[in-house]
């Protein structure tokens, strides 16, 4: 049995694309996963699966929130050994960072293409700092917070063309204790 992640984009903001979080559990029962938790109300689903391909369950799973729910929601999901990857290789906290309220993990659909990132890479984010590795964005926020940076989920998403999703280090943390 395989444990997994599923982090949704853009559901419950702004009481747009509404999901409560025992009708989405029970949308992932009823799909067969196993052992499925969620934390807040943003989309974080732990949950396991005998299937081990991530892709064909990001699909499955948008495709039965768009029968039942009727709009499309972008699905990441990552595996337990990913999650703790990511957790465990943090840069901000490797250099010292002890503020955690101003760290973030965005995580990407895919690969971003690598003429995309040298030119991301030429914006003046200000006091804002960012490291992309494989698919997943670390961003350290010290003066102003997430909240009023430039590296916002539209913004990433409009410069690398992928889909992309953000969670504060608090919620890293919880879904990783959910994890254990």
């Amino acid at each position: 049995m395989n444990t997994y992640i599923c982090i949704l984009r853009g559901i419950n903001v702004s009481g747009h694309k509404i999901i409560k979080m025992d009708e989405l559990k029970n949308l992932f029962q009823k799909l067969g996963f196993n052992a499925v938790q969620t934390y807040i109300q943003s989309g974080n689903v732990v949950f396991q699966s005998e299937q081990a391909n991530q892709r064909e369950l990001e699909l499955l799973i948008a495709n039965r929130i768009l029968e039942v729910f009727c709009f499309d929601v972008p699905v990441l999901v990552k595996s337990n050994k990913e999650l703790q990857f990511i957790f465990e290789n943090n840069p901000f906290l490797k250099k010292g960072v002890t503020d955690v309220s101003k760290l973030h993990i965005t995580f990407l659909s895919d690969l971003p293409n690598g003429e995309l990132v040298k030119q991301f890479s030429e914006f003046d984010f200000g006091t804002d700092e960012y490291l992309i590795e494989n698919s997943v964005i670390y961003i350290h926020c010290p003066i102003n917070g997430y909240g009023n940076s430039k590296i916002s989920n539209q913004f990433i998403e409009n410069k690398l063309k992928l889909n992309a999703t953000t969670r504060n280090w608090k919620t890293i943390t919880q879904l990783m204790s959910l994890l254990q």
